[in-house]
Formats: C-alpha cells, sequence, structure tokens
C-alpha cells in the first residue's frame, strides 16, 4: 500500500492566492459584465525591456545553430551570469560575493521551499508574522511545525510584526536554529535598517542559527540609508543566505530566473556538532535535483546588466514605484494608517476590521482585487495589501473605485 505524506494534511486551508482567485472567479462568473482590476498577487504586467528581448531572441538563434548550440548546462548556472551578478549586485557594496558563490535558479519561491530540505525536521523555526506564504507551508509539509491551534503551530517561533515594531521584528529572547526574514517586506513593505539587520546577524552567529534571507524586492528600495543585502552587515557571510529575482526587477515572472547565494563561510552541523560547509550541501542538491536553467533566459537575465539593461530595468522599478506612490496617497487621503510603497511596491493598509470582510467588500463594491493580510499569519488580521503591479490607468481607476467604495 501507498501511504502519503501525512504532513500534507496538517497545512490549513488552501494556498493563499488560491483562495483569492477563487472568490475571485466566482465574483466574475455572477458578474460577468463587471471589469475587476487586480491588485492582489504581485505580478508584473508591463513587457520585458527591449534589450532583454533582443537578446533572448539571439539566443534562441543560437539554440537553432549547430555551431551555437548548448545541450545540458551547468546546474549552478553559467558563468557568464554568475559574474555578472557578482560584479554589478554586489560588487559595487563591498560584500565579497564571489560568482561560485551565486546559484542560477528558475525562482526565488522554489528556491526557498527547496532550502529547508538540507536541514533535520527538528530544528526550530522562526518566521515574520505576517509572512509570505511559502515559508511556513514548506515546514509544515516537512514535519517541522507540530499541532495546528488558535491559528498557529506549536512548534514554530512567530516573530510578530505590527504596528507596534513598525513591521520590523526584533531577535527572540530565546534560541532558534533557522529564520526567515524578508526586507523589503513581502507583504507589510517594511524596510529594515543596518543596525536592525546587525541585531539579526549576532543573534545567529551567536546562537549558531542560520538565517534564510528573502530580498526579492530589494532593487525597489530608494533610500540610500537602506541595505540592499545582508551581506552588506559584517559576519553575515557565516550565518545567511540570501534569495533573489529577476522577476520583479526586470519582469520575468513568466520567464523564470532567480538565484541564491550560498557564502562558502556558511557552515551547519551534524547532530554530533561537527560543521559542514552548506555551500557544498546546496550544490550537491542541485545537482542531484536540477538540471539548470534554459541558456536563452540566462543570457536574457545577463541583458539585464548591460549599460541600457540597467536603464530600462531601472525605468521599470520606477514606473511601478509612482504606482505605489499613487496607491499610498490615496490611501492616505481616505485616512487608513498604511506602511511600504515608498521603498516598496506594497502597500499594507490597517483596515482595523476582518480582512477577509475588507477584501470581499471591495471585490463587490469596487472590483478591486487586494489581499486579505489574515492570509499571511494571525497578525495579518486588521490589515490588506494592496500591490502596485499593474498598468498605471488601471491603478488609477482601482483607487478611485475604493475611494468611492469606502
Amino acid at each position: 500500500m501507498i501511504t502519503m505524506n501525512e504532513h500534507y494534511l496538517e497545512l490549513q486551508a488552501s494556498y493563499l492566492f488560491s483562495e483569492v482567485a477563487r472568490k475571485v472567479a466566482a465574483f466574475q462568473e455572477q458578474n460577468p459584465d463587471t471589469s475587476i482590476i487586480k491588485l492582489g498577487i504581485g505580478d508584473v504586467t508591463r513587457p520585458l525591456p527591449p534589450s532583454i528581448v533582443e537578446r533572448f531572441k539571439e539566443a534562441v538563434g543560437e539554440m537553432g545553430d549547430a555551431a551555437t548550440f548548448r545541450g545540458y548546462g551547468p546546474e549552478q548556472g553559467y558563468p557568464f551570469l554568475r559574474e555578472a551578478i557578482a560584479k554589478y549586485d554586489f560588487g559595487a557594496r563591498n560584500t565579497g560575493i564571489s560568482p561560485d558563490e551565486i546559484f542560477i535558479s528558475d525562482g526565488t519561491k522554489c528556491d526557498i521551499a527547496n532550502f529547508q530540505e538540507l536541514f533535520s525536521t527538528d530544528v526550530q523555526v522562526a518566521i515574520g508574522d505576517p509572512v509570505y506564504p511559502v515559508y511556513l507551508d514548506t515546514n509544515v509539509m516537512a514535519g517541522r511545525a507540530g499541532a495546528y491551534r488558535d491559528g498557529r503551530y506549536g512548534k514554530v517561533r512567530y516573530l510578530a510584526s505590527t504596528a507596534e515594531n513598525n513591521y520590523i521584528p526584533a531577535p527572540p529572547n530565546e534560541p532558534v536554529d533557522l529564520v526567515y526574514l524578508c526586507f523589503p517586506n513581502n507583504p507589510t513593505g517594511a524596510t529594515a535598517t543596518h543596525e536592525q539587520l546587525r541585531a539579526w546577524v549576532e543573534y545567529a552567529r551567536r546562537e549558531r542559527a542560520l538565517i534564510l534571507f528573502d530580498a526579492a524586492y530589494e532593487a525597489f528600495i530608494r533610500d540610500p540609508a537602506i541595505p540592499h543585502s545582508i551581506f552588506e552587515i559584517d559576519g553575515a557571510e557565516e550565518v545567511a543566505v540570501e534569495f533573489r529575482s529577476f522577476s520583479k526587477t526586470a519582469g520575468f515572472t513568466g520567464t523564470r530566473c532567480a538565484y541564491t547565494i550560498v557564502p562558502k563561510a556558511v557552515r551547519v552541523y551534524s547532530r554530533a556538532g561537527e560543521p559542514h560547509e552548506l555551500h557544498a550541501l546546496w550544490n550537491r542538491r542541485q545537482s542531484t535535483k536540477f538540471n539548470g536553467v534554459a541558456y536563452p533566459i540566462q543570457r536574457a537575465a545577463e541583458a539585464r546588466y548591460s549599460e541600457q539593461g540597467r536603464r530600462e530595468v531601472e525605468e521599470l522599478i520606477a514606473y511601478y514605484l509612482e504606482n505605489a506612490d499613487i496607491v499610498r496617497s490615496e490611501i492616505d487621503r481616505m485616512g487608513y494608517a498604511c506602511t511600504g510603497g515608498d521603498n516598496s511596491p506594497y502597500i499594507w493598509v490597517r483596515t482595523g476590521g476582518s480582512a477577509w470582510e475588507f477584501f470581499d467588500q471591495i471585490l463587490t463594491r469596487a472590483g478591486v482585487v487586494v489581499t486579505p493580510g489574515l492570509g499571511f499569519g494571525p497578525s495579518g488580521e486588521g490589515h490588506v495589501r494592496i500591490s502596485a503591479f499593474n498598468d498605471r490607468e488601471k491603478v488609477i481607476e482601482a483607487m478611485e473605485r475604493i475611494r468611492s467604495a469606502l
């Protein structure tokens, strides 16, 4: 008899975005003439920048020529892309990240979900609350979360991110082993200072813990005082792994390319306390389970670092940040407290009431989709997330509809 992984039965309800999609589909079926504007899921709408498209086409052409055709590529990623990332994303910030510490993948979500495979099932996990669902759900699937009761899993350490701490949790007083941090944060849009990240790095070094740092939205940071990478903090290269993506920066949500930085100095430990190089473990995992990202996609991603590509991507990011400013300005005028929208494409709105009821109200009265905060964790109740990822005219119309509905 084939038996299942029963930890899947411990997952609560449906995946957040699947539930949002279900509700939207049901509303659209009942109201076929309503034009729905989606400011919920963070999917980009602008096309790939021209220089990236051109390099993409050239690389596809290479695959059709016997002289330049390529078969299996390196599971870790082609050197040309790893070297460009090391130079432009980290070299300018003096982080000391080398190309061979960078692993190219088909998505940050995939890497974050897969990375927990490297750790024992009894490590103590700490996550922000609210939090991007993949951090929690993959640990539930692995059996680390414990029993679910009153909105929380018993073995998970929840780090409350609320208005009282400006949505930036501090390290806990007790030891944990695996910490998930995300800045600029999804869903709250909050950003952490050097001092706040330094506290986490010092905590991880003291407790021999590991930080999994999701920096998928770092390119939206405009304040020069805010760090873009955890590796800007001294000592982080010994206790942290960082995840980044081309999805929200260069429009790769449908093209799929991301990367993970695993410094060679990071150590994890056997039950006997013997240190092992985490870089080697992740390299083995990728070599065993992953066949790499397609050559044309990696060439397209490389074009993001050309002079023209950098300029085009900056214009793309600026476009979405202008959208975010429009959303935040309207929310302020309506009298709701919010965070994000300045160094982040997300605006976290404090509604004060039920998150799902507010979601339903905005959907049914305005035909606009936002994301209910409760779907990100218990501390997300009383909030909704609004995404700046849409076309300008739709963002303007959506905010006009919301203002009229409220």
